[in-house]
């Protein structure tokens, strides 16, 4: 079973428990929830917790190796909201 780290917690869990967000080609953010989207991932528990730790550890900052607007955070969690986590 292939495992990630969450970027959030930094707990390891199995790829189909956790979300990916990717940075495309264009530098674009967004949640890959198929998981099969091409691009740079990184993985995030689904949950509101992991992503506000995330958020405040600048863990998708370290993975990307870019700064992220404020807005790509906004719309992370209102695709978190949706996914109803």
């Amino acid at each position: 079973v292939p495992l990630r780290q969450c970027i959030g917690c930094q707990e390891m869990k199995s790829k189909k428990e956790m979300i990916r967000v990717i940075k495309t080609a264009e530098d674009e953010i967004m949640l890959d929830a198929t998981g099969r989207k091409n691009g740079r991932g990184a993985y995030l528990c689904p949950s509101m917790e992991c992503l506000k730790k995330a958020v405040k550890g600048k863990g998708l900052e370290r993975s990307f190796k870019m700064a992220i607007p404020k807005e790509v955070y906004e719309t992370l969690e209102k695709e978190m909201e949706e996914l109803g986590r």
